[in-house]
C-alpha cells in the first residue's frame, strides 16, 4: 500500500500493507531489521490505521531504541564466526584466515567486507554440507543439493524435491545452532510438515535441539545486524 512517516522526533517510516484475513489493526515491529508494518483489515480507513499507529508512537519507539546497532563490516569491526566473537586485521598472502580470535584479512581495506563475506559464505558451505551429510546418512534419505541465501525470513528450507536451502548467516552462530537447522530441515526430506512425527525425527537426529532452537528465537536475529558492503 505504500509509506508513511509518523511524526515525531524522529519521525518514525511506517510500511501499510492491507489484509483480508486480517480481523483487526496490528501493528509490528521486525526484530531482524526493525521495519514497522502496519497492517488493515479490509474496510478500514487509512486515516484509521494511522491515528492507531500515531497512538502507539511511545510504544513504537521504545521498541526501536532496543534493537541492535548496525555493525558495518570493514577492518577493525567485530563479528562472530561460529560464536565466537573475532576481530578484522590486515593480512598478509592470498586468503582470509582465522587464528586466536583475530580474522586476517588480506588486500585494500576496501575490500574487507567482501572477502569476509565470500570467506564466511564458503565456511557456512562446507560446514552445512558435512552436517547435512551426516543427517541425511543417518536418517536414510538423499538431499538433492544445498543452496545458501540470506534470508531474514528463515533460516532454512527443504523443497519437495529434496532441495536443501540454508542462510550462510548460520556460520556466524554457536556451531550447534547451525547443527540443529541442518537437522531441522533433513528431517524435512522424510515429514513434510511440523507434525509431532517431525519433531521426533529432529529429536532423533539432534537429541537435545531445544536449546540451539531457543537460541536462534532469542538471538538470531542479531546475526542480520551485520552489514557487508564495499
Amino acid at each position: 500500500m505504500g509509506h508513511h512517516l509518523l511524526p515525531g522526533n524522529p519521525p518514525v517510516p511506517v510500511e501499510l500493507r492491507r489484509s483480508g484475513r486480517a480481523r483487526q489493526i496490528s501493528l509490528r515491529v521486525s526484530g531482524v531489521d526493525g521495519k514497522v508494518t502496519l497492517t488493515l483489515p479490509r474496510g478500514v480507513a487509512e486515516r484509521e490505521a494511522l491515528a492507531f499507529a500515531q497512538s502507539k508512537a511511545g510504544w513504537l519507539r521504545s521498541q526501536l531504541a532496543r534493537q541492535p546497532e548496525t555493525v558495518v563490516v570493514g577492518l577493525g569491526a567485530r563479528i562472530p564466526v561460529a560464536g565466537e566473537t573475532v576481530t578484522l586485521q590486515p593480512g598478509a598472502g592470498r586468503r582470509v584466515r582465522l587464528e586466536d580470535g583475530l580474522l586476517y584479512v588480506p588486500g585494500e581495506a576496501a575490500t574487507a567486507a567482501r572477502r569476509v563475506q565470500a570467506w564466511l559464505k564458503a565456511t557456512a558451505r562446507d560446514r552445512l554440507a558435512k552436517a547435512s551429510d551426516r543427517y541425511a546418512a543417518a536418517l536414510g534419505r538423499p538431499y538433492s543439493r544445498i543452496t545458501l541465501r540470506d534470508t531474514r525470513s528463515r533460516w532454512g528450507s527443504c523443497t519437495q524435491d529434496g532441495g536443501l536451502m540454508y542462510s550462510w548467516r548460520l556460520v556466524m552462530a554457536p556451531p550447534e545452532v547451525l547443527d540443529y537447522v541442518a537437522a531441522h530441515e533433513v528431517a524435512h526430506l522424510a515429514e513434510m510438515n511440523h507434525s509431532r512425527a517431525f519433531w521426533d525425527t529432529v529429536a532423533r537426529l539432534m537429541p537435545g535441539y531445544n536449546a540451539p532452537r531457543a537460541w536462534l528465537r532469542a538471538q538470531g536475529g542479531a546475526l542480520h545486524r551485520y552489514r557487508f558492503k564495499d
